[in-house]
């Protein structure tokens, strides 16, 4: 199937270099590995259950999501039990530290993914108490 991406030039740039460093036959090949890649880290969002401790980390462009951030964090604040946060030019890196049912961790993570001045979101989970 043949489908049209509208992609930041840098970002398209930087994705070619990676893929050829790697050794990778063409781009539409790395592109068919990082979807799987990404239907992996859904799937394992998706199929765990109970109580989990969490880091969630993430990277943004700080003065053009930080208030908006700032009310998810309260909004979330059952399960988040700590932050960590560093400046690095523009863009900020933060980790967010959890325990809570996996339910809330999901919707954290799902709402974090949908900023477009989210760069990434990454989850590391472990279960603490299955249902």
């Amino acid at each position: 199937m043949r489908t049209s991406l509208n992609v930041p030039e840098d970002v398209l740039d930087e994705f070619d270099e990676t893929w050829q460093a790697e050794g990778l036959s063409s781009r539409s090949r790395a592109i068919r590995e990082a979807m799987a890649e990404y239907v992996e880290s859904h799937t394992e969002l998706e199929g765990t259950e109970g109580t989990v401790a969490a880091a969630v980390v993430f990277d943004y462009e700080h003065t053009a999501v930080i208030e908006a951030l700032h009310d998810i964090q309260h909004e979330y604040q059952a399960v988040i039990s700590a932050t960590s946060h560093t400046h690095q030019g523009d863009w900020c890196l933060e980790t967010l530290f959890c325990r809570g049912d996996v339910s809330e961790v999901r919707e954290l993570v799902y709402e974090l993914k949908d900023f477009d001045h989210v760069r990434r979101v990454n989850v590391m989970l472990i279960e603490v108490d299955r249902k």
